[in-house]
């Protein structure tokens, strides 16, 4: 006889459009924290949260009470047609802690698609320029603007045709790849000398830890070069916080790390704990650019969103989510150095605060292995801990585990992940 998920899953290939992948055929019936059951009562550890939207874990007690309350006040106005205070009272929130020693003022929306398209209207608003560089492995979103903003072909691209003009691409420096920083911005200077006037662009869009690109930090010192050259050329630099944010990091944005502020930063998945919301908050002379009108949305600053992300500021701040970040961080860390003197597959592990990953090539080749990566991410799955991969070469696993995580808890995760690595290990050594 079928099993729920499988008669489930069956029901979703006639249903729902191929090209919403999924990335297991787990269907959920509910969750708490870190953990998750799925319809046939079997229980998983989450280390995806969402992809890094639940970073204070699966129904926060605060999230949740905030969220009901609302929902006995109204749950729709649209703010602009009746506004409401909490909307204001957010922004002015966001406004404070988002990194700049200058004015800000902020626009909320849905999605994080929907923050890079209004981050790149403002900037080409406030500069009257058309044109903006991104970067190779890049992931911005899966809307046209988004599309073009992001720089990895398949499945973001593939067969959607033309994208946007005036996106120009240049290298990501990630030394584990061979781009240097020198290299990188050597790239922005031929860019600039061969295809686009840099009295032209209006915005350079980058994330501080790359998404779906691989997990890559931004190499310490390459945002103070790139400040130099917007400020050079009148150029507007945009930080990408989307997957960065709220506190995954150790920090509550990830540019706090590098010491530069950007004039406009994009955010969402961690903001509301698991209800749609978004936000743009940049500098308030160029936020105000754009005329009334062309900023918002129906749902924009949806209350129940708005509410729920009150909340989440608040666990951040009491339960000290930046400083547990970084101690979880640095025990999957050390837990995977440990599993690394024994698994020669484990080329790299790297990432700020609690944004980690662990990147695996093929030990004959040298070259990066997705068949081993699927390998683990399949067995763990099997254990009850569900992981997510990324990079260009598919060959990445990320670990976005709420930063909520039950101490007994993150240490189970860890025997499962490293049981995981070691038979697939052990399995690839005996086929080859």
């Amino acid at each position: 006889m079928m099993g729920k998920n499988a008669a489930i899953q069956s029901r979703k290939t006639d249903a729902i459009a191929r090209g919403v992948g999924i990335m297991t055929q787990i269907y959920v019936d509910r969750a708490e924290n870190s953990e998750l059951w799925d319809v046939e009562g079997n229980r998983y550890i989450d280390f995806a949260a969402g992809i890094a939207v639940v970073n204070t874990g699966h129904r926060h007690p605060k999230v949740i009470e905030a969220v009901k309350a609302q929902l006995d006040r109204f749950t729709h106005t649209c703010h602009q047609v009746v506004p409401y205070e909490n909307y204001v009272h957010l922004a002015e929130r966001l406004n404070k802690l988002v990194p700049g020693d200058f004015d800000k003022k902020t626009v909320f929306v849905t999605t994080g698609a929907e923050a890079v398209e209004n981050a790149v209207k403002i900037a080409r608003a406030a500069t009257g320029r058309p044109a903006v560089v991104a970067f190779s492995g890049a992931f911005h979103g899966r809307t046209f603007m988004g599309m073009a903003l992001t720089g990895k072909v398949f499945p973001y691209k593939a067969g959607f045709g033309a994208m946007p003009g005036d996106v120009y691409h240049v290298p990501f420096p990630a030394a584990l790849h061979g781009v240097s920083v020198e290299q990188s911005m050597a790239a922005l200077d031929t860019l600039f000398k061969a295809d686009v006037d840099p009295a032209r662009v209006a915005a350079i869009i980058l994330e501080p830890v790359q998404g779906e690109g691989g997990f890559y930090e931004v190499p310490a010192g390459f945002f103070k070069l790139l400040r130099e050259i917007c400020d050079k050329h009148g150029i507007l630099l945009i930080a990408d916080e989307i997957q960065t944010g709220f506190a995954r990091t150790g920090k509550m944005f990830a540019m706090e790390h590098h010491g530069v502020a950007p004039d406009l930063t994009t955010m969402a998945k961690g903001l509301a704990g698991g209800f749609p919301l978004a936000a743009v908050t940049g500098r308030a002379s160029v936020m105000d650019a754009a005329n009334p009108g062309g900023l918002g949305g129906t749902y924009g600053g949806n209350p129940i969103g708005i509410a729920a992300a009150h909340a989440v500021l608040d666990v951040i701040e009491e339960e000290g989510l930046c400083e547990r970040a970084m101690q979880l961080g640095n025990r999957l860390k050390q837990r995977l150095q440990a599993i690394r003197e024994d698994v020669p597959e484990i080329v790299d592990i790297r990432g700020p605060g609690f944004m980690n990953a662990i990147e695996f090539n093929d030990v004959k080749t040298g070259k990066p292995s997705p068949d081993f990566t699927n390998a683990v991410k399949a067995r763990a799955l099997e254990k009850g801990l569900i992981l997510l991969t990324c990079g260009v070469y598919a060959n990445v696993i990320r670990f976005l585990s709420p930063v909520t995580i039950q101490d007994p808890v993150f240490q189970e995760a860890l025997d499962l992940l490293e049981a995981s690595i070691r038979e697939v290990h052990s399995e690839f050594g005996a086929n080859a």
